[in-house]
């Protein structure tokens, strides 16, 4: 049996060409704190801190948009939805789940992120 801590890390991807205008998004918009990413690493990427785990940034070419996302638990739903409203962002809704309250978007690059909020 694995005994699991924690999540370490959530990896997306984005195209090539993309990848600066990945980096302003998520520290601009979404307000993420860029970290150092080691340099061992042959391909492109950045990465960035959420809390006490990372979201990494890749690059890869585009693929058709999958049910495949990521979970952040967060303070305030409604104030991030609006938030991202404003940017323009896609919102997708979610099912209903009995003590949460959530949604998703999809990221300028194809990435679906589902936020929630615990009730």
């Amino acid at each position: 049996m694995i005994n699991f801590k924690r999540a370490n890390h959530i990896h997306i991807c984005v195209p090539p060409e993309r990848q600066e205008e990945a980096r302003l998004f998520y520290t601009h918009v979404i307000g993420l704190e860029q970290i150092e990413r080691p340099a061992v690493f042959s391909s492109a990427g950045h990465w960035f801190r959420i809390a006490d785990i990372e979201l990494h940034i890749g690059v890869e070419e585009s693929h058709p948009r999958s049910i495949r996302h990521t979970a952040f638990e967060i303070d305030d739903v409604k104030t991030a939805r609006k938030h991202l409203e404003k940017h323009g962002l896609e919102i997708m809704e979610e099912p209903l789940i009995a003590g949460r309250e959530r949604f998703a978007f999809i990221d300028p690059f194809g990435n679906r992120m589902e936020l929630l909020q615990i009730l």
